[in-house]
């Protein structure tokens, strides 16, 4: 984002903060707006360099992206890092250097969130190894391969604190990455996702994790 596209810098980086004893390392996602590394192949990269560590995504934008071609990428990445993945993803802030982004992608900004959801109910069908037939925004007929080293695929996570994310987040998703400021603030908008996420009492607990990404800026 500083105009210093070298990945050595990065690379080093990571190997830095897990012999630190870091227990994960972030990626962020941009194209336009503030560019940087695809987070995807440089997470392969540090996954390939640097064991055990989780690798995440802070946060990937998937309505940018063709679900079919993020799920293939996606069960890659995990397959290189033996199931260390989470897929920490958003919907993408209203302003106008990310809409140009949008645009730019051939995505309609005001379809973000309906693609983003379809396109990871498809990722998760297309995870589990089985024919998919899906007729929806992309129609797929198929088996993806490779399918991800963790069964079912990564945990997805999804970022925001408006009162819809976290309606999203308790519903839909394993796990939440707030991005406020305040401690007190997480702790009531974590008690509202659990709540809304009650429902899902007989299936794991969901994850809270503070948005911290390591990476240059």
């Amino acid at each position: 984002m500083a105009g210093r596209p070298e990945a050595a810098p990065l690379l080093g980086l990571a190997e830095r903060a897990a012999g630190l004893g870091f227990d994960s390392i972030w990626v962020g996602d941009s194209l336009l707006a503030r560019p940087r590394h695809d987070p995807l192949t440089l997470l392969a990269a540090v996954g390939a360099r640097v064991p055990r560590i989780e690798l995440g995504t802070a946060v990937l934008l998937p309505a940018l992206r063709n679900p079919v071609v993020l799920a293939q990428q996606v069960a890659t990445l995990d397959q290189i890092s033996e199931g260390r993945v989470i897929l920490g993803v958003g919907i993408a802030s209203d302003l106008p250097n990310i809409r140009a982004e949008f645009v730019a992608a051939g995505v309609p900004f005001e379809k973000r969130v309906g693609r983003l959801l379809e396109g990871l109910q498809l990722c998760r069908a297309l995870w589990t190894g089985k024919p998919v037939s899906w007729d929806g925004r992309w129609k797929v007929e198929g088996v993806l391969g490779p399918t991800p080293h963790r069964p079912g695929g990564p945990p997805l996570w999804i970022a925001g604190s408006l009162p819809a994310s976290l309606e999203r987040a308790g519903r839909h998703f394993d796990g939440w990455l707030p991005n406020g400021q305040s401690a007190k603030v997480w702790s009531q908008q974590w008690a509202e996702v659990q709540a809304i996420a009650a429902w899902r009492a007989a299936e794991p607990s969901l994850t809270f994790h503070p948005l911290l990404v390591i990476e240059r800026h």
